[in-house]
């Protein structure tokens, strides 16, 4: 999807699809002004890790609507690092494993992997899901 605006605040850029939806109303472009950074890129992350442009759509009305209810964050969405996203949806046995970690254990993973860098970064990611997986 076509990025087009970036959020001169939080450098987030937003989609053109989510913009629109959230200028075609001031109450809400002003409820996504309010909400912290972290919180716009997990709204941000949520709708791009859609698969089909229906649940993409669908993404984009449910932020509108969680925003004028008072709700702050998506729903149920942990924030996880794409690339280590893509490395559990590919090894089923390592999501499996992740599924049933603490939110705790889930951070600390995260963490790990947020403090590395490039190609470190993507070993990073392959030593861990051997391990939730059983490999050595």
């Amino acid at each position: 999807m076509k990025q087009v605006k970036k959020n001169i605040q939080s450098n987030i850029v937003l989609p053109l699809d989510l913009r629109k939806a959230l200028t075609s109303n001031p109450k809400i472009q002003k409820l996504w002004d309010g909400i912290t950074p972290v919180a716009q890129r997990d709204f941000v992350s949520w709708i791009e890790s859609a698969k089909q442009p229906e649940t993409r759509v669908r993404r984009i009305e449910v932020t509108c609507s969680k925003l004028t209810s008072g709700k702050r964050r998506p729903c149920c969405y942990a924030v996880v690092p794409l690339n280590l996203y893509t490395a559990l949806n590919a090894n089923l046995d390592a999501k499996a494993v992740w599924k049933n970690l603490t939110p705790d254990k889930k951070r600390d993973i995260v963490d790990e992997i947020n403090s590395v860098k490039g190609e470190a970064r993507i070993q990073k990611i392959e030593k861990i899901c051997s391990k939730l997986a059983g490999k050595k």
